[in-house]
C-alpha cells in the first residue's frame, strides 16, 4: 500500500516535470509547431486529401528544417549540422523502399563520376542488396557480377555468392551504398571479404584493390560463327560492337552469339545505339515515367542496322544480366531477331538518375520504369530464355568437397611451380585432384585453368566447361533458326500466358 502510494507521488512529480519539458520545448523553438496554418486542423485536412500536395511538400520541408534547427541548439551534446543532414537525407531515400534510389554522399558521388568516366579504384564486383532484412532471410550484400580481370573476377567470386562482411562489417546491417563504400578505395589496399556459396561453404577473401577500368567488349571467331561478349553497356560500347561485326564479316560469320551474361547494365543510351544495329524499324525500348518530359520512347533507324536479318544469332543471359542488357536481350526477343539461352535474368527494369548536390554530395533516384517493344515491363519478374540450360550445380555433398579443396590450397601450390600448363596437363592434374575430391572433372579442370590463368589476361571463352555457349553454337549451327523463330513467343506473350494462369489458380481456389 505504502509502494502504491510512492509510486503514484512519483508519477506525479514525473508527469510535471514532463509538463514543464514539453512548455520549454514550445517555448523555446514555438517555430517547430506552426507549420500549418490551421494548426491540428492541418494535419487532419492533410490526411483527408484536402490540402494540395504541394502545400503539403512546403509544409514537411518547413517541419523538418525546424526540426534540424531545434535538435542542433538543443541537444544535450554538440553535433556536426552535417550529421544531421545526412542522416535526414538518407532516412528520406530509404523510405521509398526502392533498392536503386540512394544518398550519395561526397565519396559515393565521386565513384558514381568514375565509374561513369570507366575507372574507379575498388575489386571489380556488383552487387545487389535486399531492402529489408529479416532473422528468416537477413539482407546480405549478394555479388550480382564479377567484372572481368578484376580483384573479383581473379579471386574466382562469382555470381550469387552472398558477401558476409567486408572488413568485418556485417553486411546485413548496413545499406547497399555503405557496402559498396567499404569496397571502393585506394589502388594497392587490402580489403577482407567472408563469403558463402551455396547452402554451407564459407570462406575468407582477401582482395587488393586496383584501378577498375571498366571493360566494354570482347569479341572474336570461334569457327565460323562470331562470338561477342558484351561485359557492359558505357559510351564506347556501342562502336566496339561495330568493329567486332566488321571484324566477323572480314571473316565470313555464318552465326552469331552475343553473351551478356553477367551483364550488369549501364547507359540507355549505349544499349539503344546496339540494338539499332539489328532493328531495322520500330521502338527499341520506352520508359514511363510521373513526369512527361523524361518518358521517352527510342525507335530504330533502318540507316544504323548493320546486321543482316534473318542471320542465326544466339543471346547468352542469366541471372547476372540486368538492366541495359534485359533492353537489349527483350528487343531482339520481342522483334524474333535472336533466340535466348540460358538462365531467367535478374529483373531490373527501372531506370536511375544521379543527381549532384551543391555541396559535392547527391542523390540517386528511380525516375522511370522502362518497357519492351510489345509494352512489357519485366521489374523484379526477369526474362525466360528460350531455352533453359544452367551451368554445373553442386549437390550438398559436392560443396562440402568444393570447400575442402578450396580450403586446402592445394591447387594453388600446385600450380605455383607449374605456370606453363597446357591442356593435357591440366587433364591429368583433375585426373589426380579426383581422387581425393571427387568433383566433376570439368570442374576440377577449371579450377586448375583459372589458377593457371589468373595472371593472365581472362580467356575469351572456355569452351570445355561453358556448356551453355556450347549449346549456343550448336543452336546456331545445326538448327533450323527460321523454325526457332517463328515458335518463339514475346515477352507480351508469356505475360499474358502468365497473367491467364494465375487467374485460373484463383479461380480454381
Amino acid at each position: 500500500m505504502y509502494y502504491g502510494k510512492v509510486l503514484t507521488k512519483r508519477l506525479w512529480i514525473l508527469t510535471f516535470v514532463m509538463a514543464l519539458l514539453l512548455g520549454g520545448l514550445v517555448l523555446a523553438s514555438p517555430r517547430l509547431f506552426a507549420q500549418s496554418p490551421d494548426g491540428a486542423g492541418g494535419i487532419v485536412a492533410e490526411k483527408s486529401g484536402a490540402v494540395p500536395p504541394e502545400t503539403r511538400v512546403r509544409q514537411y520541408g518547413n517541419l523538418i528544417g525546424s526540426v534540424l534547427d531545434f535538435v542542433y541548439q538543443q541537444f544535450v551534446d554538440v553535433v556536426d549540422p552535417e550529421i544531421l543532414y545526412r542522416g535526414a537525407m538518407k532516412g528520406m531515400l530509404d523510405s521509398l523502399e526502392d533498392p536503386y534510389s540512394a544518398y550519395l554522399d561526397a565519396n559515393m558521388m565521386r565513384d558514381v563520376n568514375d565509374v561513369t568516366k570507366g575507372n574507379f579504384g575498388g575489386v571489380g564486383l556488383s552487387i545487389s542488396k535486399p531492402i529489408e532484412s529479416t532473422p528468416e532471410n537477413p539482407a546480405y550484400a549478394e555479388v550480382a557480377s564479377p567484372l572481368e580481370d578484376t580483384p573479383g573476377w581473379k579471386a574466382g567470386l562469382q555470381t550469387g555468392d552472398i558477401i558476409l562482411s567486408v572488413d568485418g562489417q556485417d553486411t546485413q546491417a548496413i545499406g547497399l551504398t555503405a557496402v559498396v563504400e567499404l569496397l571502393r578505395g585506394p589502388a594497392g589496399t587490402p580489403v577482407e571479404l567472408v563469403v558463402r556459396r551455396g547452402r554451407n561453404i564459407e570462406f575468407p577473401v582477401t582482395l587488393v584493390r586496383s584501378m577498375i577500368e571498366v571493360p566494354t567488349v570482347k569479341y572474336g571467331m570461334i569457327g565460323d560463327v562470331g562470338y561477342i561478349r558484351i561485359i557492359e553497356f558505357s559510351r564506347p560500347t556501342a562502336g566496339r560492337v561495330q568493329e567486332a561485326l566488321d571484324s566477323f564479316v572480314e571473316a565470313g560469320y555464318k552465326g552469331l552469339v552475343i553473351d551478356l551474361r553477367n551483364n550488369p547494365g549501364g547507359l540507355i543510351t549505349s544499349v539503344v545505339d546496339v540494338a539499332d544495329k539489328f532493328i531495322d524499324s520500330g521502338v527499341i525500348v520506352y520508359t514511363k515515367s510521373r513526369l512527361k518530359y523524361d518518358s521517352i520512347t527510342f525507335t530504330a533507324n533502318a540507316k544504323k542496322t548493320t546486321v543482316p536479318k534473318g542471320l542465326p544469332t544466339a543471346v547468352l543471359i542469366n541471372r547476372g544480366s540486368a538492366s541495359a542488357s534485359e533492353i537489349l536481350s527483350g528487343a531482339l526477343k520481342d522483334y524474333h531477331l535472336a533466340y535466348l539461352v540460358g538462365e531467367r535474368t535478374y529483373g531490373k527494369g527501372s531506370v536511375q538518375k544521379p543527381i549532384p548536390l551543391p555541396n559535392s554530395d547527391g542523390i540517386k533516384i528511380t525516375t522511370a520504369r522502362y518497357y519492351t517493344p510489345t509494352d512489357t515491363n519485366i521489374d523484379k519478374i526477369g526474362i525466360p530464355p528460350d531455352r533453359e540450360l544452367k551451368l554445373l550445380s553442386l549437390s550438398e555433398g559436392d560443396e562440402k568437397i568444393y570447400m575442402a579443396l578450396i580450403k586446402s590450397g592445394k591447387i594453388s601450390e600446385y600450380v605455383k611451380d607449374r605456370e606453363d600448363m597446357a591442356a593435357e596437363d591440366i587433364t591429368r592434374a583433375a585426373e589426380e585432384f579426383a581422387l581425393a575430391y571427387p568433383l566433376e572433372a570439368r570442374l576440377l579442370r577449371r579450377l586448375i585453368r583459372m589458377e593457371v590463368n589468373r595472371m593472365k589476361p581472362a580467356a575469351l571463352y572456355d569452351l570445355d566447361y561453358d556448356t551453355q555457349l556450347a549449346a549456343s553454337l550448336e543452336i546456331v549451327h545445326n538448327e533450323n533458326f527460321d523454325d526457332l523463330m517463328r515458335n518463339t513467343k514475346t515477352l507480351q506473350d508469356l505475360q499474358e500466358e502468365a497473367d491467364l494462369l494465375a487467374g485460373d489458380g484463383a479461380a480454381a481456389r
